[in-house]
């Protein structure tokens, strides 16, 4: 039996998250960003797609780590959007430096290509087929597959709204404007995209040490070349979170342990027929979770 970390995405974002950090990952991040790591978490940076992205790298690779010292460690590991470069550190495929780096650069991206107006839209008790339906002639897109009835769509404002409003006159049970500030995961992002991709030629990755699942493709990935090319691209890409958990699920983890900040990935995999344990690190606390993976190890 395997256990699964798991790595949340925009959206999870809260003030102060920063503070009380286990580890070293905030002074490392000083000697790479500056003094601006000291503000990342406050509420006026965190209405900026840069500081939230940090923050959330920053957050999910500190976790990460301490319950690996703790003697927890992943056979699988997976992050939605954003929640990739932390589990790709934490595969040992992506120097967190160098992760650090290529975040701020991809927040700029995709603030500057939409500074304001666009955005993400939840879509809760309707299935794809009807949320495709909905969209056409909005000028919307399908962002996310998070479960069999959760889907999550890109676009502008006032496009997300028409949506919203026929998707509650469909009979959803709710219609949830996110907080992000950008129209991920679609077409709309694809120039950044490539742009980031181009950043990439940089930087050296290396072969995982453990499995690193794409949230994106919902497949495993070893290549470095091939994960360089699913961190860049992620963000003009669906996500695709039931098919992940799926995968992970037939490669038989039996322990998702969700990084933090909150529980948003915890119940998304719970809702693809997970078939072992899931928690939320940030609510069950990290005795919880290495109590629950020596009973998976024994």
């Amino acid at each position: 039996m395997k256990i699964l970390f798991t790595f949340p995405g925009q959206g999870t974002q809260h003030e102060g998250m920063l503070q009380n950090l286990p580890g070293t990952e905030l002074e490392q991040a000083r000697e790479v960003l500056g003094d601006e790591v000291d503000t990342l978490d406050s509420v006026d940076a965190l209405t900026h797609t840069r500081a939230v992205q940090l923050s959330l790298l920053i957050t999910g690779v500190a976790w990460a780590r301490e319950l690996e010292r703790r003697g927890v460690t992943p056979d699988i590991v997976s992050g939605l959007s954003i929640g990739a470069y932390p589990a790709a550190v934490i595969a040992g495929a992506l120097d967190f430096s160098d992760a650090l780096r290529l975040v701020a650069l991809r927040g700029d991206l995709m603030e500057q290509a939409y500074p304001h107006g666009y955005g993400l839209t939840a879509i809760m008790g309707l299935t794809l087929p009807q949320v495709e339906t909905l969209i056409e002639g909005t000028g919307t897109y399908i962002a996310n597959l998070n479960a069999e009835t959760q889907i999550v769509i890109a676009g502008s404002d006032d496009g997300m709204a028409q949506v919203a409003a026929r998707a509650l006159a469909k009979g959803a049970s709710k219609a949830k404007r996110l907080a992000v500030s950008v129209p991920s995961h679609c077409e709309l992002l694809a120039e950044p995209a490539h742009k980031l991709a181009a950043a990439f030629e940089s930087v050296t990755l290396a072969r995982p040490r453990c499995a690193y699942l794409s949230g994106s493709t919902g497949r495993v990935l070893w290549q470095p070349e091939k994960i360089a090319d699913d961190l860049a691209m992620n963000m003009a890409r669906t996500v695709r979170w039931q098919e992940a958990v799926i995968s992970a699920n037939e490669r038989e983890a039996r322990l998702a342990i969700e990084m933090p900040p909150g529980g948003i990935l915890t119940c998304l995999t719970r809702q693809a027929a997970w078939e072992g344990e899931t928690i939320s690190l940030e609510r069950s606390g990290v005795d919880v979770a290495v109590h629950l993976a020596g009973g998976l190890r024994a």
